[in-house]
């Protein structure tokens, strides 16, 4: 059921791969809830084709552009503006990659040229986007930029890898450019810490299946949806939430609050 939350907002999305993807589903709501959307990913990705069907479902232009290429992140953000036909109320970030986690490098013994790499198109390319956002004065008074992290930032997964590293560059990256923005214009700064979800990027980390059910059970309300995620996003995009920013924000089910569940100590008991 739409709200109209988004009514007269446009918004840019980055990583829409599939529907399993947390782009995805964001796209589909923000467009339920009244928003005007300008979709993006990496070439690569695009021709993977799946982005078509969902930029047809809510009538909503591709603009390629690598996430490591300022130029390209100038041309989305002017053909946006030309679309739009002004500024822009929304950015959802959802971009990460390992090349060291592709090729099954642990963290102790990583290829740091690769390192390198997912450093600069798993965090770095944030700053580049609010980088050239804020200098073509692109984002609309208020409006708000959302990134997407996970918990391994402030704790030890072992098997999340340089992910982790990637992550914790990204929410400082979010609290230091959500300072400037908000003294520049009032621009609102956050990261989402999503639950383990099952997208393409996630069933890459190595023994995911235990992980997400580890999760689960260590979670009061359970492991929030990709479906869920979208939602919470609309939130953090409307004008409910003008107050929120510079934050890391837990969408978890109560994971990163939780010591420990009864179903686990049962379990942990009966073996």
């Amino acid at each position: 059921m739409s709200h109209n939350l988004l009514k007269g907002k446009k918004g840019i999305i980055f990583g829409a791969l599939n529907e399993q993807s947390l782009a995805w589903q964001t796209a589909l709501k923000c467009h339920e809830e009244g928003a005007e959307i300008v979709l993006t990913n990496a070439p690569i990705a695009l021709r993977m084709g799946e982005i078509n069907k969902l930029a047809e479902t809510i009538n909503a232009p591709i603009i390629g552009a690598d996430v490591t290429k300022m130029e390209d992140l100038e041309a989305l953000i002017d053909q946006s503006m030309a679309h739009f036909g002004g500024k822009i109320d929304f950015i959802l970030h959802s971009v990460g990659m390992s090349m060291n986690i592709r090729k099954g490098n642990p963290y102790t013994h990583l290829n740091h040229e690769w390192e390198l790499k997912t450093l600069d198109i798993s965090a770095v390319s944030f700053h580049r986007v609010l980088q050239v956002a804020y200098e073509k004065d692109a984002l609309n008074e208020w409006a708000s930029v959302v990134a997407l992290t996970y918990i391994a930032a402030q704790r030890v997964f072992p098997d999340y890898n340089e992910m982790a590293d990637a992550k914790s560059l990204l929410e400082s990256i979010a609290r230091s450019f959500g300072y400037h923005y908000g003294i520049k214009n009032k621009v609102r700064v956050n990261t989402i810490s999503q639950s383990p979800t099952r997208t393409t990027a996630g069933s890459g980390v190595k023994g995911f299946d235990g992980f997400i059910n580890f999760s689960e059970a260590m979670s009061p309300l359970g492991n929030a949806s990709a479906e869920a995620f979208a939602g919470y996003c609309v939130t953090l995009f409307s004008d409910l939430t003008r107050y929120v920013t510079m934050q890391n924000l837990y969408h978890d089910g109560g994971y990163s609050s939780t010591g420990v569940t009864q179903p686990v100590v049962d379990k942990m008991a009966s073996e």
